[in-house]
């Protein structure tokens, strides 16, 4: 949106410094088109960002999903040799302290 503004008052500027009024309308029109066009470039930017995040944050998932899994493994096998804290998964039961 900073882009959007900052060329169209650029390009206001130089129409307000033009000579003839033909050459301001001209000025005026290439100012919008530059708004236009700063918008358009402003939101695909803002597309490509967030889905970059998107991409990421589902790696994250992945990622997590991953470790919770080996997580579980490991506290199955804890809790099925009776390691006292370990919890079984399936039960949600601790193994108690000896």
């Amino acid at each position: 949106m900073r882009i959007h503004i900052a060329a169209a008052a650029a390009i206001l500027a130089m129409g307000v410094a033009a000579c003839t009024p033909a050459e301001q309308q001209e000025a005026e029109a290439n100012a919008e088109v530059a708004g236009d066009r700063a918008g358009e470039v402003a939101a695909e930017a803002g597309e490509v960002l967030e889905s970059g995040a998107m991409k990421a944050a589902r790696a994250v998932e992945e990622g997590a999903g991953n470790v919770a899994d080996k997580l579980e493994e490991n506290q199955a096998e804890a809790a099925a040799e009776g390691r006292p804290g370990a919890v079984d998964p399936t039960t949600d039961q601790r193994v108690p302290a000896e």
